[in-house]
């Protein structure tokens, strides 16, 4: 990966993210019910809370040892229990899958947008709204190439969209990415 997110606010959590397709992909997983930056900078935290990690590790992990390094302050998310299994889950088929390298998931086999959506909806914790969105991130930040990669990720993949993760390149796009979100919601409660 060779690339510059900018999704935390802190300059070292998003240098991870930018350098490590497991953090990155961890921090998608820890993206729901916590605000965007706090679910992409648990991987930094789990970072310096370990002393580095990859796959095998956190799939080998027991579920309440990582519960507890997860509640330690500032906390990685509001569930840690919950996400917790999540991530030694999603560690797990990591390794199984693609012998701990997830950039594998979206380069074995030249894959085409359609596959690696099949590929990420098959991980523990992706349904197909988040597979989708860490697609499009794959595509708008990431230098994915894979020919129909816009057409599998949907409305998220569409150039200029202010919907997600996907689309946060600095504190303004956050912001419109965050009112998007606002407004979907408050129609989705009228509708």
């Amino acid at each position: 990966m060779d690339h510059e997110l900018h999704f935390t606010g802190d300059a070292d959590a998003d240098h991870l993210l930018s350098t490590d397709p497991l953090a990155l992909i961890i921090g998608m997983l820890l993206d729901q019910q916590v605000a965007m930056e706090t679910a992409f900078a648990g991987p930094y935290k789990l970072q310096q809370r370990f002393g580095g990690f990859d796959a095998a590790r956190l799939a080998a992990m027991d579920p309440d040892e990582l519960t507890d390094v997860m509640r330690q302050t500032p906390a990685v998310h509001r569930y840690p229990g919950s996400m917790a299994k999540r991530i030694i889950a999603l560690s797990g088929a990591v390794v199984e899958d693609y012998d701990g390298d997830v950039a594998r998931l979206w380069t074995d086999g030249d894959p085409d947008g359609a596959e690696i959506l099949r590929r990420l909806k098959k991980l523990p914790g992706f349904g197909e709204q988040k597979a989708r969105i860490f697609l499009a991130l794959l595509g708008k930040q990431c230098g994915l190439q894979a020919p129909g990669w816009r057409e599998a990720a949907g409305a998220y993949g569409e150039d200029g969209a202010r919907r997600s993760i996907a689309d946060v390149t600095d504190e303004d796009s956050l912001l419109q990415v965050r009112e998007t979100k606002r407004a979907m919601k408050a129609a989705a409660k009228q509708g």
